[in-house]
C-alpha cells in the first residue's frame, strides 16, 4: 500500500459500522471475530503486537478506525499490547465489565462496537492508564504509509 492509496475510514465519516453476524464472520478471521464480536481474549504473550514497537498507528481490525499511536505504546509485560493513551477519546467507549467475577472497565471501538480489551489505572505517566488491548482487535499501519 502506498501512502497516496491509504485512506483512514474514520476521517471520512462518523457513521457507525453495523454488520450482521454473517458479514462480520466473512470479513474477520476466527480469532478477530472471537475477540471483537464475542468479547474473547487471546492468550497472553501470543498476540502479534505484544512486543511490537515500530512507529505507526493502530487501527480497529473491524472497521479501520484509528485508535492508538505507537508513541503511546509501552512494554508493560502484561501479555498484551499496552498503551497509556488513546488517539482520540471519542474513538473508544468504556463500560463496566463484571464477567468472570471481576469488575473491570471494558474498552470498545466507538465506530463498530468491537471489544478491544480493558483499561486499568496502573499505567505510566502522563495518564496513569494501561489500555490492555488484544492484538487480534488491532491492525497496525506503518508510519511510512500512514498520513497522520
Amino acid at each position: 500500500m502506498n501512502k497516496q492509496d491509504y485512506k483512514d475510514p474514520a476521517k471520512d465519516t462518523n457513521d457507525k459500522v453495523v454488520k450482521s453476524d454473517t458479514q462480520w464472520r466473512q470479513i474477520l478471521t476466527t480469532e478477530q471475530y472471537t475477540v471483537l464480536r464475542q468479547k474473547g481474549t487471546e492468550p497472553p504473550y501470543t498476540g502479534i503486537y505484544n512486543d511490537h514497537f515500530e512507529k505507526g498507528v493502530y487501527h480497529c481490525a473491524g472497521c479501520g478506525q484509528v485508535l492508538f499511536q505507537s508513541e503511546a505504546k509501552y512494554p508493560s509485560h502484561c501479555g498484551w499490547p499496552a498503551f497509556y493513551d488513546v488517539q482520540q477519546e471519542a474513538r473508544i467507549i468504556r463500560q463496566t465489565d463484571q464477567s468472570y467475577g471481576m469488575v473491570r472497565i471494558e474498552v470498545l471501538c466507538s465506530r463498530c462496537g468491537g471489544h478491544l480489551g480493558h483499561v486499568f489505572e496502573d499505567g505510566p505517566p502522563p495518564t496513569g492508564l494501561r489500555y490492555c488491548i488484544n492484538s487480534a482487535a488491532l491492525k497496525f499501519v506503518d508510519e511510512k504509509i500512514n498520513p497522520e
